[in-house]
């Protein structure tokens, strides 16, 4: 039989754990996060319990991050229960919405730029999150999608090092990054471990400045991987995305505004375990 003090410290540690957990629907939380002099919206997904755990700040693609207004778009969702679930804080700012934004895949002359607007917004989160206490400041990790990708690249070079004095990312991951601007440029230098995942038949992102960018960067010394898929396109990841043929695409390798996506079951079934290894440091 159960003491009554006994039931009473197992009531108190439930409802202790209840506290801890933040209000989630539809399994994250929306948060606002201060950055310069507007608040940039995001979403959280939060493993079970009161942590100190490990996080990611997740960067969207030039999609953004909802496929229609308060439902987060089904690879977003898939990707932050997944690693939730690994035991890691996820965080997914917002970089289009906050600003009253839409998709930006159509768009040439974009305002929110990969390499400046974008790179101030995961050093928000990145901030943000370290000053949570259910989150290990020294264990924060970058990733992103396509676009989200060519913001990694950004800001990972030894040149963008945060000047804040707070720990630093301590690891990057990058779905079918844009390469060719990082690859181009003479002073491209990575600081963090990064894995870069692409298929070989991308028509949208080709991985032809990405082969350049990572085999130059080990022949400096910097851990940077490439795993090409044979066959895999734009959008592999995704949980469910029949292979088709995208329309209207600002820039695409063939020059016509046209492009192939679609998911690829053994790349995104080796990405998920590469991933979820390389996070979590094994």
């Amino acid at each position: 039989m159960m003491s009554s003090l006994t039931r009473a410290k197992t009531l108190a540690i439930g409802l202790l754990s209840l506290l801890a957990a933040p209000a989630i629907a539809g399994g994250y939380e929306r948060v606002r996060i201060p950055h310069d002099d507007y608040q940039l919206d995001a979403v959280m997904f939060r493993p079970a319990g009161p942590g100190p755990f490990p996080a990611v700040v997740a960067l969207h693609g030039c999609g953004g991050l909802w496929r229609e207004p308060n439902k987060l778009s089904t690879r977003h969702s898939d990707w932050g229960e997944r690693l939730a679930a690994t035991g890691l804080v996820v965080l997914m700012p917002d970089s289009y919405g906050s600003r009253g934004l839409g998709s930006q895949c159509g768009v040439k002359d974009v305002t929110i730029r990969a390499s400046r607007e974008r790179v101030g917004d995961a050093m928000a989160a990145r901030r943000w999150l370290q000053e949570r206490p259910d989150v290990r400041r020294d264990a924060i990790a970058l990733l992103g999608w396509s676009g989200g990708g060519s913001t990694l690249l950004a800001a990972i070079r030894k040149d963008r090092r945060p000047a804040d004095r707070q720990p630093d990312f301590t690891r990057a991951v990058a779905f079918y990054p844009g390469c060719r601007t990082q690859s181009e440029s003479g002073s491209f230098e990575a600081r963090l471990p990064t894995l870069i995942l692409m298929g070989d038949a991308d028509d949208w992102t080709p991985p032809g400045p990405c082969d350049f960018l990572a085999k130059s960067a080990r022949a400096r010394g910097e851990p940077v991987e490439l795993v090409l898929y044979p066959g895999a396109v734009h959008d592999f990841d995704h949980p469910r995305l029949d292979k088709r043929e995208k329309e209207g695409v600002a820039y695409s390798a063939s020059g016509t505004g046209k492009v192939t996506i679609g998911t690829d079951p053994a790349a995104r079934d080796d990405a998920i375990k590469r991933v979820k290894a390389f996070l979590m440091g094994k």
